[in-house]
């Protein structure tokens, strides 16, 4: 039996199928209660969590999102299960931990992740568009680079409670999420503030976490082997994420487009553009998009763990010194336009050039 779901779940109606459910729960979730075009963002639940540990002091965006830890723990199961799950370390973890902040830092200037720039434009945000082709030159280079012989090196099989460190840290979470101790900062408006009761939102995560973990889900992925190597497998599943988010938007009325004065998002073309860009380069040379790196800390991937925790102090950095991006205002009809200040146009520039650096100095292949 088990050999039998592993070869429907590797099969093009396996991705198609992880790409139509996720698509669908993302769509349903700001309508039960999280931000709009929010369904799924693992860069600004990660942004959320850092605030709620008090990494930053930005009070709209603080909450223990629970979607985060159901991710890990959804893969977990599935590694379990399927006998997948191998401690493994050593993969260059420093380089990764900055690779982390700069992926997240250009995430926020963006002011969404991979996934949520596809739902942004499944909800008819058009300056997704923007993002999403800055997300595909950020993979394009990344690509170059791999091809090039770019590499973090081999990690090896270590010790399986060092594998068992982030599901570990996940459960903690998850407990301090349903139990709200004093200390846990929870914000009381803004997009922090709204979110789909916990109990749905972590069946939710623990079914996503699940598939995508079978499946290998990965929007990066889809974009880097479809650039690379002109592979359309992982390219359908996040085309079915597309159509079904566009579709329930649709059925739900949470379908708007236009440029300006979206939800929390900017119609500053350019660091939409620099932003993903930033963003995707990163993911690339790390080897997995924001959702991917949970689903393999849940497989025992320590160095995908330390990618994570770089994202979350990365949050903590946008915040503090005012690298994030702000959404376009809409107010007595007068349109302000958003985008990052002068700080956050400076990080993304160091960003590139942190990611540039790398691409050319770490060519070698490790024996």
């Amino acid at each position: 039996m088990r050999q039998q779901l592993s070869a429907f779940f590797a099969s093009r109606w396996g991705i198609i199928l992880a790409g139509v459910v996720i698509g669908l729960l993302a769509a349903l979730l700001p309508k039960l209660g999280n931000p709009p075009n929010m369904g799924v963002c693992v860069a600004c639940f990660e942004r959320d969590i850092a605030g709620a540990f008090g990494l930053h002091r930005a009070a709209v965006v603080q909450y223990l999102r629970p979607e985060i830890p159901a991710f890990v723990l959804g893969s977990l199961a599935a590694a379990l299960l399927f006998g997948e799950f191998r401690a493994r370390a050593g993969s260059a973890p420093l380089v990764r931990f900055f690779l982390g902040v700069f992926a997240m830092i250009g995430a926020l200037v963006f002011l969404g992740c991979p996934w949520r720039a596809i739902l942004r434009l499944a909800g008819g945000d058009w300056n997704a568009i923007i993002g999403i082709a800055g997300l595909t030159l950020g993979v394009g280079i990344g690509g170059a680079f791999i091809k090039q012989g770019f590499s973090l090196g081999r990690s090896r099989e270590t010790f399986k409670i060092a594998g068992g460190l982030m599901p570990a840290l996940m459960v903690g979470i998850l407990l301090l999420a349903l139990a709200q101790p004093a200390f846990i900062l929870i914000s009381e408006k803004g997009p922090g503030s709204l979110h789909a009761p916990i109990l749905i939102s972590l069946a939710v995560g623990l079914l996503i976490g699940f598939l995508a973990q079978r499946t290998r889900f990965c929007t990066m992925g889809a974009i880097r082997d479809f650039v690379l190597i002109r592979d359309t497998h992982l390219l359908l599943g996040l085309l079915a994420m597309i159509v079904t988010a566009f579709l329930a938007n649709l059925a739900l009325g949470q379908f708007k487009p236009g440029f300006e004065a979206q939800a929390i998002a900017h119609s500053s073309h350019l660091w939409n553009f620099l932003g993903m860009v930033l963003a995707g380069l990163c993911f690339a040379l790390a080897g997995g998009c924001p959702g991917r790196q949970l689903f393999l800390t849940g497989e025992g991937d320590t160095d995908s763990g330390v990618f994570v925790l770089g994202m979350i102090v990365g949050a903590g950095f946008a915040h503090n010194w005012l690298l994030a991006a702000a959404p376009d205002k809409l107010a007595e009809g007068v349109l302000t336009v958003g985008g990052p200040g002068l700080n956050g146009q400076v990080a993304v520039g160091i960003g590139l050039v942190f990611c540039l650096v790398l691409g050319f100095a770490m060519r070698e292949r490790f024996e």
